[in-house]
């Protein structure tokens, strides 16, 4: 059982100047004689490339059951891990952290970034084909960096898509060597295309940090970085639903997909029905404009229904959690920054993860050089050299720990709650969820 794997080394991000914040053209300046090359960023770098017929020959023989501890009783396997890395972040949104702020957890019951790491080799070996970093603000965690080379490696083991849920202020700046260790997808939160409206929205500065970052992502793009960029706009009545035609605009001539989301009850965020705006109200919105709108297939697992509008380059989605929900195909699985695994962003069931993994520490985190320890007698036992405890204690707390994970996710409902019970549920804000 491999739990760990190789970091690769940090890269250093480039510079991309921009003419104008709201403008995001397909022309740039004073780009560095060093920036990369297309051949730098290889398409679909988790991915190797492989003729169809090929390919499914390939799938057929290698087939395996999906993991018994990832399947639901509704038999819904769940291939899709979201891991919040940090409670703190560098933005204040109103729908995601309340006005006073949140009570910090004591950084002993964080995950370590060998715990991230060790929990992320578990579940990829049962089946997870998609990580998703989230946080808070995961790129305010100094070691994320490291922390994404050593989850990359796991494409050995069977991960095909690393990605990133970020609001943009800082990642210009560590976007390079994000896609050296294997970025595949940024879901970028922006809820408005206004700089005074970002400030009243954010309760901070930084909106032309946020687009330099956009601006960057679809340069590297043009170099062959093949990111797929997604923007999360959550609409709320009488803040920014007269923004919904600017947003649909940015698809017109750049590939990236701007996704409208209903806005949702958490702890503290002061959710009311009036002032959401639905799934249906936006379409109208977009309707008037551009009676040409039509779906687009979506995918078996998308979270989104997808539109587009004729000759456009991009595309829109609607996330409608509140009126239309997706339970029914979600293979999802999400832990917290304190180790809590949740089988449902709406659901409050929660149970820990991290005190398992520690008990082959004696309960204390696992540091780095615990971990190195970890590793050497791990390869030990590989060898023949050495039968002491593995990477978790040993086979007892290994099966521990998919035992619990499994019982969570066969605990998991057909679907979530409804609107007039979710307002009035307990549950952690968003920012300490991993949205």
């Amino acid at each position: 059982m491999t739990l760990f794997g190789r970091a690769g080394r940090a890269g250093r991000a480039g510079s991309l100047g921009s003419r104008h914040p709201l403008r995001l053209t397909t022309r740039t300046r004073g780009i560095a004689s060093a920036a990369p090359t297309i051949q730098e960023y290889p398409q679909h770098k988790l991915l190797p490339v492989q003729s169809p017929a090929l390919n499914r020959r390939e799938s057929i023989k290698n087939a395996k059951p999906f993991s018994s501890f990832l399947t639901d009783t509704f038999h819904r396997q769940h291939d899709y891990l979201r891991i919040s890395i940090t409670e703190k972040c560098n933005l204040r949104c109103l729908y995601c952290m309340p006005e006073e702020g949140v009570p910090q957890s004591p950084p002993e019951h964080l995950l370590t970034t060998p715990e991230i790491f060790l929990l992320s080799s578990v579940f990829v070996q049962q089946g997870v084909t998609k990580i998703r970093l989230t946080g808070g603000e995961p790129t305010v965690r100094r070691d994320i960096l490291p922390l994404m080379h050593q989850i990359g490696s796991l494409r050995s083991l069977g991960l095909r898509e690393l990605c990133l849920t970020t609001n943009g202020l800082s990642l210009h700046r560590k976007l390079d060597s994000m896609v050296e260790a294997g970025l595949t997808g940024i879901n970028l939160s922006l809820d408005t295309l206004d700089p005074f409206q970002f400030q009243i929205m954010t309760r901070r500065k930084g909106f032309e940090a946020v687009m330099k970052s956009i601006e960057r992502i679809l340069e590297m793009n043009r170099l062959g970085a093949g990111i797929k960029l997604k923007i999360n706009c959550v609409v709320m009545r009488g803040l920014n639903e007269r923004e919904i035609l600017p947003f649909v605009e940015l698809g017109r001539e750049q590939d990236l997909e701007v996704r409208f989301i209903e806005y949702m009850p958490f702890d503290g965020n002061k959710w009311s029905q009036g002032k959401m705006l639905s799934y249906q109200e936006m379409l109208d919105i977009i309707r008037a404009k551009y009676p040409e709108l039509r779906k687009v297939q979506d995918q078996k697992n998308d979270t989104s229904k997808t539109y587009e509008v004729p000759g456009f380059v991009g595309r829109m989605g609607f996330i409608t959690s509140m009126t239309h929900n997706f339970c029914g195909s979600c293979n999802r699985l999400r832990i917290t920054s304190d180790g809590n695994l949740k089988v449902c962003l709406f659901g409050n069931a929660e149970v820990s993860l991290r005190d398992i993994l520690r008990k082959g520490n004696e309960g204390r985190p696992i540091d780095e050089r615990a971990f190195e320890a970890i590793k050497q007698i791990e390869m030990g036992r590989r060898q023949g050299i050495s039968s002491a405890q593995g990477p978790l204690g040993g086979t007892k707390h290994e099966q521990e720990l998919l035992e619990v994970i499994g019982l969570a996710v066969s605990r998991k409902k057909a679907k979530h709650a409804g609107m007039g019970e979710l307002e009035n549920m307990k549950n952690r804000p968003m920012i300490l969820i991993g949205g």
